[in-house]
């Protein structure tokens, strides 16, 4: 049974929509334990918003669409988002290990962005792209920002373990 190329951009947005679902539950449990990180605190908590505008607007495309998003998705990513936010909870170096996943997590989300506007293209949908390039030059800045931090995160890290203070978060 063949497989039109609306349906394959359909799942890619329902798709996309889940994994913003999980990154607003991931982020959110990160966010809740930041006590010694105050400007990545900070940008988490901007970039929650930004994802919530992001899922908002993949809800959009699927309505115009015709359709809507997976709620089943959606919840399996929620639960997963919590699930991974939880597994560096125990780790001394919490905050290292959350920087790392959160670096890839918003590669994999430019990635799918990039993906999704190639999916509209070939899909015929020309309304869509203006709304998922302001999702992936979000996400590409939440990027550099990570990238550009490291640094300092990691410094405050050590000097913050180095001196016996509580340093994961």
């Amino acid at each position: 049974m063949a497989t039109s190329f609306k349906d394959i951009y359909v799942t890619g947005l329902t798709n996309a929509h889940a994994l913003e679902t999980q990154a607003i539950q991931l982020l959110q449990r990160q966010v809740e334990r930041l006590e010694n990180y105050p400007a990545m605190a900070e940008r988490i908590r901007q970039h929650i918003e930004e994802s919530r505008r992001q899922a908002s607007r993949l809800e959009e495309i699927l309505q115009r669409l015709g359709t809507s998003h997976s709620t089943l998705k959606d919840i399996g990513a929620g639960f997963l988002g919590n699930m991974a936010a939880l597994a560096h909870t125990p780790a001394q170096d919490e905050v290292v290990k959350n920087t790392f996943a959160n670096f890839a997590f918003e590669h994999y989300e430019i990635a799918t962005y990039r993906a999704l506007l190639e999916m509209a293209q070939a899909a015929g949908d020309g309304s869509a792209p203006t709304a998922l390039k302001e999702s992936l030059n979000e996400e590409i800045r939440m990027a550099e920002w990570i990238d550009q931090h490291l640094p300092e995160t990691i410094r405050t890290y050590m000097q913050l373990t180095a001196s016996g203070q509580k340093a994961g978060v």
